[in-house]
């Protein structure tokens, strides 16, 4: 059961995420989805485990649905789904108000800073992100 709160990441879309095609290039997604996650990552963490751990993208597996144009007003609302490990699972939707443009489910490796190596995070830290999970 999931219990973590959705974590909402304002996104600006710049006039460089434009193609030929006139709308946003796909690739510009996979940018925001890390800028999203990393942001979450970064609200609700706690400064030291922020410092002692990075993130790395393991996949990304993007639904585009719609397109996305210069002017929108766009948001990701980003879910964290569970750890496992040194993983974190993630889905983020994509919206320009209630349409929804792309949805996203990713996975993600925490690395210690210091080693480089993948690293599972403390409970403490985790019960950070799932604040209704009693921590055993």
């Amino acid at each position: 059961m999931n219990n973590a709160a959705p974590h909402s990441f304002a996104i600006a879309v710049d006039p460089t995420d434009i193609d030929f095609m006139g709308h946003v290039n796909n690739a510009s997604y996979l940018k925001w989805v890390q800028d999203a996650v990393i942001d979450h990552w970064r609200s609700l963490a706690p400064s030291e485990a922020i410092a002692a751990h990075l993130w790395v993208a393991l996949k990304h597996e993007i639904t585009y649905l719609k397109p996305t144009f210069l002017d929108d007003d766009v948001v990701a609302t980003v879910l964290l789904e569970k750890f496992q490990g040194a993983r974190a699972f993630y889905e983020t939707i994509i919206r320009r108000g209630e349409e929804v443009l792309a949805e996203v489910k990713s996975s993600w490796c925490c690395i210690d800073a210091e080693t480089l190596r993948p690293t599972r995070l403390a409970r403490d830290i985790v019960a950070q992100f799932f604040p209704d999970t009693k921590t055993a």
